[in-house]
């Protein structure tokens, strides 16, 4: 037992001994910088005060989810019909929201990818909000957001069924759900009822074409301006759109930033963008607005 302890005793002078040869060889400067270095990753990783979007998925309207129809139309002599084409809702991926944080590194990320926006959580959520709050009210959007698009969509297929061969009469009792559970926000109201109106015309208004889209629908069929549209064009150009129908109260978001290869038409009512969509799928859109500065 004593032999050990005069071992252990030998052992720590020699590290002491070689500890401060260490220390001796190298400048205030070096411990100076190696601190600042260790600080700097202890910033990094804390948890960030800010909010990363980037594009997030699309989802075709026409098309189906584990549900069933992401449009489905139910109801005593009521028609549907296929469509050759797509029509995408687009979305935005937020990290850094309640429920969902980040750290600080991820935000530095952010601010070095142009295809990342980085903003203030205070500028994108009510300061204080919890996860599940936070959540409540994107369900709540979404849910007003679809209920608006079936009522403007059956009203405008019904104001407009001899122009779109329509039974109007089959729609006094149609149903309609929709399945998109994934996806939050208001913003994909006005897709939601292009949707639901080409479903219900035996017209194939989109000409096989992939169509892209955003922006919220009230109850006068008037488009409303939406948050991240940049991002959302990044997503539809992306997934395989060429046309992308912007609300018109987003042009300053949208002229001079369309991605290469996707041509963005200005719309601020259902009607602007329904036709906008017939043109389109005519091969009639060259002279369609688009947002200028």
């Amino acid at each position: 037992m004593p032999s050990f302890e005069v071992k252990h005793d030998s052992r720590l002078s020699r590290g002491i001994s070689r500890a401060r040869a260490y220390a001796a060889a190298r400048s205030k400067r070096h411990f100076v910088g190696a601190f600042a270095v260790l600080l700097g990753v202890v910033i990094l990783l804390l948890p960030s005060p800010y909010v990363i979007e980037m594009p997030g998925p699309t989802q075709n309207v026409l098309g189906k989810v584990e549900d069933g129809a992401v449009i489905d139309i139910t109801g005593t002599g009521v028609t549907t019909y296929k469509d050759s084409g797509k029509l995408l809702l687009t979305t935005v991926n937020a990290s850094g929201v309640p429920g969902y944080p980040i750290i600080n590194a991820q935000a530095v990320w952010g601010w070095g990818n142009p295809q990342v926006e980085v903003m203030p959580r205070e500028a994108t959520v009510p300061v204080g909000q919890s996860a599940d709050q936070y959540q409540k009210k994107v369900e709540q959007d979404m849910a007003g957001s679809q209920d608006s698009a079936s009522a403007v969509g059956l009203a405008y297929a019904k104001a407009h069924a001899d122009e779109l061969d329509i039974d109007a009469s089959a729609l006094q009792h149609a149903k309609v759900t929709m399945h998109v559970d994934s996806i939050g926000g208001p913003s994909a109201g006005m897709m939601y009822t292009l949707g639901l109106i080409d479903k219900l015309t035996p017209a194939n208004e989109s000409g096989g074409k992939t169509i892209a889209g955003t922006g919220t629908i009230d109850k006068d069929g008037k488009v409303g301006r939406i948050g991240g549209i940049e991002l959302k064009m990044l997503g539809a150009k992306r997934d395989g759109a060429t046309w992308f129908l912007a609300p018109a109260s987003n042009c300053l978001d949208v002229a001079g930033r369309v991605p290469d290869g996707l041509r963005d038409v200005k719309v601020a009512t259902l009607n602007e963008a329904y036709q906008a969509l017939v043109a389109i799928g005519k091969g009639q859109a060259d002279d369609l607005p688009h947002c200028e500065a």
